[in-house]
């Protein structure tokens, strides 16, 4: 199929996405005069792109969008018409256009599943779901989550889930933001920035994934976006978009969800799905505080490993220290649950745990991957304290 038809099916399909801001963007914009296309009013669709490309003159998508309109007013075939139906570049932006331009991915209730629970003072945290270039940064407000600002996203040339330096693709999992790098101090091809991310997590270094240099950064400015696979395993964006998103993360602390895929549910089920595990971490914590060593020790897997200690030398480990101890009182707080992306049965908890014994008292923030076993039970199978 040519790409002037395949290109048409894309505008004829096209909705406007959920969430959108106070401010219109070049996308949104973009958007927009698809919706008037597609609603049958060409005259007010074209005036939009017309001024879109003028606005904008290295948004090449709404460049090809405005030459086949002006093919179409003059009769003439369009460029990408007569042009090879192989071209990459046309096959890039074919690929941009149906990734930009898709449906909502849900109505506007539902949350990522991958979002559990977050902490009361958590104030964002970011999604991006990677095979629809589209990344969601959310705002919560007392336990309420909502779409504050969502952007095309692109990322490796090789796709999705890197496991090793230099495969060109883009991690899944979960990170944090490090830190913003200005543009001043680097090559022209991040644009106005990046935000280094925690590639590889512990995670990550428990699976053998190498590589690192992960960011999230800005594009050159001789164009407005790039295709939706063309980096070497960063997520990019238009430089708009990312200083848009600079007030809202904070290094160290935001959470950055990078998932294959994402699967969207009203938040009744989610509550559904949490619950359980809910009651298996505050039991671990139970037999914990009441110096039942062989119980909590139950919570832990057989392939258990932490800060170079195996669930053997783990347990001897705990053995000999609980033994020790005359009184223990754990607390927790600021308890998140993530469903880890591109796993199966795999969940991250983090929280800050309050830690006293007869002679000793400390806080500390913990991680904890909590995987589900053949019998259905929930357990521990990597832990980190920082």
């Amino acid at each position: 199929m040519r790409l002037i038809r395949t290109l048409a099916l894309v505008i004829a399909g096209a909705a406007l996405p959920f969430g959108l801001g106070a401010s219109i963007s070049p996308e949104q914009q973009l958007q927009s005069a698809v919706d008037q296309l597609r609603a049958g009013r060409g005259s007010e669709g074209f005036q939009l792109v017309e001024k879109l490309v003028q606005q904008e003159p290295n948004f090449r998508l709404a460049q090809l969008i405005y030459g086949e309109l002006l093919a179409a007013r003059s009769g003439a075939r369009g460029a990408s018409a007569s042009a090879d139906s192989q071209n990459p570049h046309l096959k890039d932006l074919l690929e941009e256009a149906q990734l930009r331009l898709a449906p909502p991915a849900a109505p506007a209730s539902s949350l990522p599943s991958l979002l559990l629970q977050l902490a009361g003072g958590r104030k964002h945290v970011m999604v991006v779901d990677l095979s629809k270039a589209r990344l969601y940064l959310f705002e919560n407000t007392a336990g309420r989550l909502r779409i504050v600002r969502q952007h095309y996203a692109a990322m490796g040339r090789n796709g999705a889930g890197k496991s090793s330096k230099g495969d060109l693709r883009t991690p899944i999992g979960i990170y944090t933001i490090n830190g913003f790098l200005k543009d001043d101090g680097l090559p022209e091809m991040y644009g106005a920035g990046a935000f280094p991310l925690s590639y590889p997590n512990r995670w990550d270094q428990k699976l053998g994934r190498s590589g690192s240099g992960i960011w999230l950064h800005g594009v050159p400015r001789d164009t407005y976006s790039r295709a939706p696979r063309s980096s070497e395993g960063c997520v990019t964006m238009a430089n708009d978009d990312l200083l848009a998103l600079k007030p809202y993360l904070s290094a160290g602390d935001t959470p950055v969800v990078l998932a294959d895929s994402v699967d969207w549910q009203e938040p009744g089920k989610l509550a559904a799905q949490r619950d359980p595990l809910l009651k298996q971490i505050e039991a671990w914590r139970e037999r914990w505080s009441a110096r039942d060593t062989e119980s909590y020790l139950g919570y832990y897997a057989a392939n258990f490993s932490t800060d170079g200690m195996d669930r053997s030398a783990f347990a001897a480990h705990k053995r000999r220290v609980n033994a020790a101890k005359k009184r223990i009182a754990v607390k927790l707080r600021e308890l998140e649950l993530f469903r880890y992306p591109g796993e199966d049965n795999l969940v991250l908890a983090q929280f800050v745990q309050d830690y006293q014994s007869d002679n000793f008292a400390v806080s500390s923030r913990k991680q904890q991957y909590w995987k589900r076993q053949t019998d259905g039970s929930w357990k521990i199978v990597l832990e980190e304290s920082r």
